[in-house]
């Protein structure tokens, strides 16, 4: 099982904003030292604690400060940009990356967001699908464009000068492009089927139930199958709220205290979830009242928590519980305790992993 990042960073509000970025650029930085095979950056717009408003800008900041990581969008919300532009900088970052790049998308789920791009009551979903339709066309075509759709008209047509190179869209290092890969939320998600027919591969989300999260992999399955690809257990990347310290008393006040990073973080997102009526993402049963869905029931169900043996024989019976999956990604929190929230990374890195895979049998 291989190890990778993943941050949706949900910082205290009022937390001053240079401090929680180079806090986030820091966790990248120490994913990459510390051998981390891909890392991921999650944005949006309009929200004070997820306060990364464009995840290609900070994979750019990075870029040059990391080494051997991968860096991945987590995700582009496509229906918020106008898709040539998400293609020009997306090519451009490849390059900068010189390869080391991952394409991460999506429509989008934060309703100011939404409300502020003007798209709230539009079809967002068939929005995001004929944005990146967009993308990869222009990525596979030569100029000039004329590219039509419901939501956006893309050509270079009328004004070009190709002798001089004016009309002509760039195109990523990697071809065709870049690997795609799609964050599933949703229980017996639909998308996850559709992405791997297409090509693409899932991340689940680390606020997802185990028991949701496990319904995925058929799901894809299913994809691959229509697509007439082989459905590689590698290819599946599982999120996970990890926290790792060097005793329990510690690892148990920091994953679930009154001040813990990570109790704001799901008190955030259950939040919003209960806003938008997107409780059930928290429902182990499907059939409970919003109201029955407790914040303390939710951590206990998303987080690993304790020393490096115990995260080991956690993180060997989420393998057993939601199957097989090549990929572990530990999503990032504030670092409400700088030295807790670094060592929980060198921990898991340097200890914990190297117990998981001699235990699977994996180097």
């Amino acid at each position: 099982m291989e190890l990778g990042f993943f941050t949706m960073p949900i910082h205290p509000v009022g937390k001053d904003w240079r401090t929680s970025l180079h806090e986030d650029r820091a966790a990248f930085l120490l994913a990459d030292e510390l051998g981390f095979v891909e890392a991921y950056v999650g944005e949006h717009t309009t929200d004070a604690a997820e306060n990364i408003t464009h995840c290609i800008s900070f994979i750019a900041w990075i870029a040059a400060a990391t080494k051997q990581i991968k860096l991945g969008t987590g995700t582009v919300n496509l229906p918020n940009t106008h898709p040539a532009a998400v293609a020009g900088q997306v090519a451009m970052l490849d390059h900068m990356l010189d390869g080391r790049f991952i394409f991460g998308i999506s429509p989008g789920g934060l309703a100011t967001d939404a409300e502020a791009f003007g798209s709230l009551n539009a079809d967002r979903p068939a929005m995001f699908l004929e944005s990146i339709n967009h993308i990869l066309k222009i990525w596979e075509s030569e100029a000039p464009y004329n590219i039509k759709g419901e939501f956006w008209n893309i050509s270079t047509e009328t004004q070009m000068e190709l002798s001089i190179g004016q009309g002509m869209m760039t195109k990523p290092l990697q071809r065709p492009h870049p690997p795609i890969v799609v964050t599933a939320v949703a229980p017996f998600s639909k998308g996850v089927t559709e992405a791997a027919a297409r090509g693409w591969d899932p991340i689940s989300a680390n606020f997802l139930l185990k028991k949701w999260a496990k319904t995925h992999w058929p799901k894809y399955v299913e994809g691959c199958e229509r697509a007439g690809r082989v459905a590689d257990p590698a290819n599946w990347r599982v999120a996970k709220s990890v926290f790792v310290a060097d005793d329990l008393a510690t690892a148990k006040e920091y994953a679930f205290g009154a001040q813990s990073p990570y109790r704001y973080y799901y008190s955030q997102l259950l939040t919003k979830m209960k806003k938008h009526g997107r409780t059930n993402l928290f429902k182990a049963d499907q059939s409970m009242a919003d109201d029955e869905v407790t914040l303390d029931g939710v951590l206990e169900d998303c987080i690993i928590w304790g020393t490096p043996d115990k995260v080991a024989d956690d993180l060997l019976a989420l393998r057993e519980e939601v199957g097989d999956f090549g990929k572990l990604l530990y999503a990032g929190k504030d670092w409400t305790d700088v030295e807790l929230g670094r060592n929980s990374m060198i921990l898991l890195a340097e200890k914990t992993m190297p117990i998981v895979n001699a235990a699977l049998g994996e180097s």
